[in-house]
């Protein structure tokens, strides 16, 4: 990413770039620079394509047009099927696009064997954009702090993070939150958080496993009305978890086997906060607990789709069983 940066930067294109993996707010970020860089605000040297149903030949031609009284135009193509054989008319046109065409790919996979990704890599830049780690998300929120003229201190971004989590999207939108409330305050703190930041339901649940795992059943319910409120679905909360009744199994099988946090942390390829939490509320189940509350979870599931159980009803009893001491 470094190598796109500069060229943002510095206004020095490429003809092609390919913008690949599972980071949708950064590949969306990059682009948006690029195509203002390129264009200095002129839609006219825009052309933007979305989705699998594109004419390769319309992509073509528009590649070898001059642009609009300017020296360069731009050309987006997100998540298309061109790296599939439908664009290997595309992979010969890259070696010979003009020197005022920039054409930009996003795309969550591709294939690496195929031409166009090969003729990509020859005479342009590929840079690989992953979900980022937890420490790199807040060296960047950091930054979009210090912008505002704002800061944090690394524990209260470390509770920012552990309440919102480190998809960046969202995280973008609670930092705008935090920068609006605090217009007035050079320094954001906890109580902030606590006053303006919304937890996602994967953060939430955390709070619901807390309290089953402390046996705390008017607690547990309580924080399963309370996203019933917020109008989450009862499936979507009884997958959610499921899905914790999986990384509890998970962290307490690893950390019975001697591993250390890191190496735990690791092994289920979570953030690290998520892992130092399923260990602290593995501790207050069995091993046995947490394989039958994840076998009950999928059968669970599975009589709701089959419309053998109400889904509200079904969740409650999931966590009235698992919460009861």
């Amino acid at each position: 990413m470094k190598q796109l940066t500069n060229d943002i930067k510095n206004k020095e294109f490429k003809n092609a770039y390919l913008l690949v993996g599972e980071e949708d707010y950064l590949k969306s970020v990059y682009t948006k620079q690029m195509i203002e860089a390129i264009t200095d605000g002129n839609n006219m040297n825009e052309t933007y394509y979305n989705g699998n149903d594109i004419d390769v030949n319309d992509v073509i031609e528009n590649a070898k047009s001059s642009p609009f009284f300017a020296e360069k135009k731009i050309i987006v193509a997100e998540n298309t099927n061109l790296f599939s054989s439908e664009g290997e008319s595309l992979a010969e046109l890259i070696p010979e696009l003009p020197e005022s065409t920039v054409m930009v790919f996003v795309e969550r996979k591709v294939d690496k064997r195929g031409k166009l990704y090969k003729a990509i890599k020859e005479a342009g830049h590929i840079a690989e954009i992953e979900k980022q780690g937890e420490q790199e998300v807040a060296i960047w929120a950091a930054k979009v702090l210090a912008n505002s003229k704002k800061k944090i201190t690394k524990a209260d971004m470390s509770y920012l993070i552990s309440m919102v989590g480190v998809d960046m999207e969202i995280l973008s939108n609670e930092l705008e939150k935090l920068i609006c409330y605090c217009i007035n305050k050079p320094v954001i703190k906890k109580e902030d958080i606590d006053a303006v930041c919304s937890k996602q339901l994967s953060i939430r649940i955390f709070d619901l496993m807390d309290q089953m795992s402390y046996k705390n059943q008017k607690k547990a319910l309580d924080c399963y009305y309370e996203l019933i409120t917020d109008k989450n679905e009862p499936f979507a909360i009884l997958r959610m978890i499921s899905r914790q009744f999986n990384l509890l199994l998970q962290a307490k099988d690893l950390k019975g086997r001697g591993m250390n946090k890191g190496d735990i942390q690791k092994t289920m390829g979570q953030q690290y906060f998520v892992v130092d939490k399923c260990i602290k509320q593995s501790e207050n189940f069995t091993i046995d607990e947490l394989k039958e509350g994840l076998k009950d979870s999928v059968e669970t599931e599975d009589r709701i789709k089959k419309g053998l159980i109400d889904p509200n009803i079904g969740v409650e009893l999931l966590i009235v069983k698992y919460s009861t001491k």
